[in-house]
């Protein structure tokens, strides 16, 4: 995601990618930790309920300056709005989805964004026996009104849940009228500008990720 700088991000090295994800994996930890009424805790602790080693979890730390006292360990509380302030994930980002089909209908109905503080601010598509309906108390907007309407919402980031014909037009609607961060659930490669961001998400590619390494195992239990 883009993120403007602020004194966590400021000034700092490029973080890898990996580093980012695992940041996600700490902050939902840590959220339930501080629900259960944990108030400090250890990255030995963290390697437990994480799964990410101590070591990684301190190096992924110090990107962004300095955690924690040694001999107490990490408030809870305070570690999770660093976190979330360094994701951007402290206040609401509103998203435009594009596809109203089967998956995009789902991931507007996924209870965890809001709880990220994602906000599904509007649903376009193409399909005219779509457009009008609601889903979730939105109106299926037409596609071609995108630029119209985010010159209201200003939303920066946008989910494209279309066939992989209709990505790279929709990813150029969306960058036309302000988007600068795209989640592509497509199955194909988008050209976007510099200074705009692209995440792919493939179902496929994981399946088969997965069906190697499943072979591989058993191949090595024989």
């Amino acid at each position: 995601m883009v993120q403007t700088p602020t004194e966590d991000t400021a000034a700092l090295p490029k973080v890898p990618t990996p580093t980012l994800e695992r940041l996600t994996t700490y902050l939902r930890c840590l959220v339930d930790l501080g629900a259960s009424g944990v108030r400090t805790i250890s990255s030995a602790q963290i390697e437990e309920h994480a799964g990410v080693s101590a070591a990684q979890f301190r190096k992924d730390l110090s990107y962004f300056g300095e955690f924690g006292k040694p001999g107490v360990g990490y408030q809870v509380g305070e570690l999770e709005n660093r976190i979330a302030r360094i994701l951007q994930l402290h206040k609401l980002q509103p998203i435009l989805l594009v596809g109203a089909g089967n998956l995009g209908s789902a991931l507007a109905s996924y209870p965890g964004l809001e709880e990220h503080k994602f906000h599904i601010v509007a649903l376009f598509d193409t399909d005219p026996e779509k457009i009008g309906k609601r889903v979730l108390g939105m109106d299926i907007i037409e596609f071609s009104r995108l630029g119209e309407i985010n010159e209201v919402l200003q939303a920066r980031i946008a989910i494209l849940a279309v066939p992989a014909s209709a990505a790279q037009a929709a990813a150029d609607s969306a960058i036309q009228s302000g988007v600068r961060a795209l989640l592509n659930f497509a199955p194909t490669p988008l050209k976007v500008p510099a200074g705009v961001v692209v995440r792919h998400v493939s179902f496929l590619q994981e399946l088969a990720v997965l069906s190697y390494h499943l072979t591989e195992t058993e191949k090595r239990g024989q």
